[in-house]
This record gives structure tokens, C-alpha cells and sequence, in this order.
């Protein structure tokens, strides 16, 4: 089994899954004493209580992550993330074709050489994996919160909106029904006046001063 699956399964959660080949040494290699401390450390940041911030973790306007902001809301020191960040940069400066085995060596040897604790490393990178994992659970919930309100009010809107269309549809054929039936009205009472004549109605409209000239768009 690689050294990868060998630990990696621990903090599987975790972990983002790659293809990638099967590389390592043999079972009982010199190496097996630094995989039984790295899957220890492992172990240890898996069991941690799962409210892994110590305080609110920053926004990502645009989904761009502070990344530095999210490590230390989780309580991780800007020296612990140090480590890790000159730990990597040690593993990249190595060529590609270097085994994972010669990498494990040469990157364990120089650590020790400058008194870096590795455990440390370790506890570090597994509480960065922790809090970056969180973070996004986290950003899920809430994005599903406000996708959920904003489906709650959008409904609320759409229904409102089809009630005004309804109103405004009911008014409009309210009203076509108020002037057919006044237009029938005024046919039955222009019989009378046209009965008395239009000269005389025209004269009784000037003189009245409760009649006014009525208006031709009407």
C-alpha cells in the first residue's frame, strides 16, 4: 500500500482525492517510523471537538478566500502556518521524478537539520485541512440558507405580482362592464331628450347651472 493510503485514510474527510500512482517504499523501511508519527499526529487532529473556530471566520467576496483569515480564526498562528507553507515550498523545490520516498527523506533530514518539529508540522497541516473543510461546509449551510429565503421571497413576489395582474385584469373588466351598461343607460335617456328636441335641450344646458357643456370625447 502507498504511503499515501496508508495515513491518508485517516483524515480522508479531509482530503481532496487525486488519481494518482501508487509510489513508496516497502512495508518495513526505514521510513515506517515516520509514518506511524505522521498517521499519530493524523489521528490526533481527526478526534479534535468539531467547533474548530475560535472566532468568525472571514467572508469570500467574489469566492475569494483569506486564506490567512480563515487559518486564523481557527487558532492557527501565522509562525505554525509558516511551517507548513516553507515545508511545501521545500517539497516543490524538489525535481518531479524524485521518488516519494527520496522526497520523504530529504524533506524529514533538512527539517530536522533547522530543529523544526516535525509533529508540529504535522498537527498544523492537519488543523489547516480541518478549518479549510469547515470553511466550506460552513459557506455551504449558509449559501443554503440564503438560497432557501431568497426562493421563499421570490415566491411571495411572484404570487403577489400574480395577484396584481389578477386585480388589475378584474378592474379592467369591471370597468368594460360599468360602460357597456352606462352607454345602454344613456341610450334609454336620450330617447326623452331627443324626444323634446335638440334646440330645447341645448337651451335648458346653457341656462341650468347644475348642467355644463358636456365634453366631445366623451
Amino acid at each position: 500500500m502507498s504511503d499515501k493510503k496508508s495515513w491518508g485514510s485517516t483524515v480522508m474527510g479531509w482530503f481532496v482525492v487525486q488519481d494518482s500512482p501508487d509510489s513508496g517504499g516497502p512495508a518495513g523501511t526505514a521510513g515506517a517510523p515516520d509514518d506511524a508519527l505522521i498517521q499519530g499526529a493524523a489521528d490526533a487532529g481527526a478526534t479534535q471537538a468539531p467547533e474548530v473556530f475560535t472566532s468568525a471566520p472571514p467572508t469570500a467576496p467574489a469566492g475569494q478566500v483569506d486564506f490567512d483569515g480563515v487559518y486564523e480564526a481557527a487558532g492557527i498562528t501565522a509562525e505554525e502556518h509558516q511551517r507548513v507553507s516553507r515545508t511545501l515550498d521545500l517539497l516543490n523545490s524538489l525535481p518531479p521524478e524524485t521518488e516519494d520516498a527520496v522526497k520523504k527523506q530529504i524533506v524529514l533530514a533538512s527539517l530536522r537539520a533547522f530543529g523544526v518539529p516535525i509533529e508540529k508540522i504535522i498537527e498544523t497541516g492537519a488543523e489547516e485541512l480541518q478549518a479549510l473543510d469547515a470553511y466550506i461546509r460552513g459557506g455551504a449551510k449558509d449559501t443554503e440558507q440564503i438560497t432557501s429565503e431568497a426562493e421563499t421571497r421570490i415566491k411571495k413576489y411572484e404570487e403577489e405580482i400574480a395577484n396584481l395582474r389578477a386585480a388589475m385584469q378584474q378592474r379592467v373588466e369591471e370597468q368594460q362592464k360599468v360602460m357597456k351598461s352606462c352607454n345602454a343607460k344613456k341610450l334609454e335617456v336620450q330617447k326623452v331628450l331627443e324626444f323634446f328636441g335638440q334646440d330645447a335641450v341645448a337651451r335648458v344646458v346653457r341656462e341650468s347651472p347644475k348642467l355644463h357643456e358636456p365634453n366631445p370625447a366623451n
